[in-house]
């Protein structure tokens, strides 16, 4: 792996602990203004500090976020459909990597669609990506995406799709939990990072995920949903982070949201 890449990533994983807390609020290249994201910089701006990474789309970092802000940007550079369209795995590359460089960005995303009437598609695109992010020192993160068939998030499915998403060059990967996990991350040569989904029932459930994703092998979450929507989205976020920089149990996570929350 060249220098460039490896230092950028270290920007994302941190060498302290080998682990991340990413905070995703890039739900709105396909979904529109979604609940609590509506006005992007009001919600993200009290939770900058506790971010290890940002993941967003260049419309909104350009809009909606300080530039002389220290967390490092992880950029979707994929989309073309949304939820109400026809088909949410017709992605295509929408960002040149010129621009990504422009923007100082530590890592490129970019949705496949595995198994999918577009998987070929999102598969040319990932190839083209890395090629793109190899020559630039860009590291590439996959998402393995399933659009709207969430029924496919078991351990085989998704096996599959992140060792597909290492062969073809991506420096790390963004899949989902799932029951057997460990076999996912055995299966797949290069770090993985949980998504948080849809949001869950209570504060400990999300505890819970990224507790025994960390447990299981993943190197750290890309949680949104389940930071901003929460009414205490600062103590959620800071309790996320004791789970996984410092190995808090869930108990000790709810300890933690309840003692800062408003």
């Amino acid at each position: 792996m060249d220098w460039g890449i490896k230092n950028r990533l270290a920007r994302i994983i941190k060498p302290q602990t080998g682990r991340t807390v990413m905070l995703a609020v890039d739900h709105g290249y396909f979904l529109g203004p979604t609940k609590k994201l509506e006005n992007v910089s009001r919600t993200i701006e009290p939770l900058m500090n506790y971010a290890d990474a940002l993941m967003l789309t260049r419309g909104i970092l350009r809009t909606s976020v300080d530039p002389e802000t220290s967390v490092p940007v992880v950029l979707r550079v994929s989309g073309g459909s949304s939820i109400i369209g026809e088909d949410l795995s017709n992605e295509v590359i929408t960002t040149s990597i010129e621009d990504a460089i422009r923007l100082n960005v530590a890592a490129i995303a970019l949705s496949i669609f595995v198994g999918s009437e577009y998987e070929s598609q999102t598969l040319e695109s990932l190839a083209e990506l890395v090629n793109m992010g190899q020559e630039f020192g860009i590291p590439v993160l996959a998402v393995t995406a399933v659009g709207k068939e969430l029924s496919k998030r078991d351990s085989r499915f998704l096996s599959l799709a992140c060792r597909i998403a290492a062969e073809f060059g991506a420096s790390f990967v963004k899949t989902y939990y799932c029951e057997d996990f460990e076999k996912v991350v055995e299966s797949c040569p290069v770090p993985i990072v949980i998504a948080g989904g849809p949001k869950l029932e209570t504060e400990l459930d999300a505890f819970e995920m990224a507790h025994d994703a960390i447990n299981k092998g993943a190197v750290g979450v890309d949680m949104g949903r389940n930071i901003w929507q929460n009414n205490n989205p600062v103590a959620m976020l800071k309790a996320v982070r004791a789970v996984v920089h410092k190995n808090a149990s869930p108990a000790e996570a709810l300890e933690i949201f309840n003692k800062n929350k408003k």
